[in-house]
C-alpha cells in the first residue's frame, strides 16, 4: 500500500468486507483512510479543527460504510464528509464567538447600577423554565464552564449548550422592545 493512499484493489476489498459487517475490515479501512482524511482536513479546516474533523469523519465512515454504493466512491465521499465537518466546525466557532459576546453583554447588563434594567433582566430570567434558568444562571452569572454545568446537572455538554442557547434566545425575546 502506498503511503497515505489506498491501493485500489485493497480498498475495494476492504470496503466490501466492511459493508458485510467484518469488524476487522472496518478497522483496516479506518487505518488505511486515516492519512487521506487527515490530508483532506488539513486542506479544508482551520488548524485547530483538523483533529475533530478527522475524528468525526472516521466515525461517519465506521457507522455508514454500508451506505456507500461503490468502493470507488470512497475517496470522494470521505472528501465531502471532511469538507462538511470543517464547515460545521468553523460555523460552530463563529456561532460560539457570537454567543460568548452575548453572554458577556448579558453579564454587563446584570452588573449595571440602573435598577430598571436589572429588574427587567431579573424578570426575564425568572420567566425562563426551570431547566433553562438553572443553566443560564450557572453559566452567565456564576461563570461556570459547560463541563462543570453538565457534570453538576447530569447532562451532556450538548444538552447544556442547547439549553443555554434557547435560554438566551428567550431572554432576548423577553427584553426586546
Amino acid at each position: 500500500m502506498s503511503k497515505g493512499r489506498m491501493a485500489a484493489q485493497t480498498s475495494a476489498d476492504l470496503v466490501h468486507r466492511a459493508q458485510a459487517g467484518d469488524h476487522a475490515a472496518i478497522v483496516g479501512l479506518l487505518e488505511c483512510t486515516q492519512q487521506d482524511i487527515r490530508r483532506y482536513a488539513r486542506r479544508n479546516c482551520r488548524l485547530e479543527d483538523v483533529d475533530d474533523a478527522v475524528q468525526e469523519t472516521m466515525s461517519a465512515l465506521a457507522g455508514r460504510v454500508t451506505a456507500l454504493r461503490s468502493p470507488a466512491a470512497l475517496s470522494g465521499w470521505l472528501f465531502m464528509v471532511v469538507r462538511r465537518e470543517c464547515y460545521r466546525l468553523g460555523h460552530w466557532a463563529t456561532t460560539a464567538l457570537r454567543s460568548r459576546a452575548a453572554a458577556e453583554s448579558l453579564a454587563a447588563v446584570a452588573a449595571r447600577p440602573d435598577p430598571e434594567i436589572r429588574y427587567d433582566l431579573g424578570m426575564a430570567i425568572q420567566s425562563l423554565p426551570e431547566h433553562y434558568r438553572v443553566i443560564m444562571i450557572k453559566r452567565d452569572l456564576e461563570g461556570r464552564t459547560i463541563a462543570e454545568i453538565a457534570q453538576s446537572q447530569g447532562l451532556t455538554r450538548e444538552q447544556v449548550k442547547a439549553r443555554l442557547h434557547r435560554a438566551r434566545i428567550m431572554i432576548r425575546e423577553y427584553l426586546a422592545p
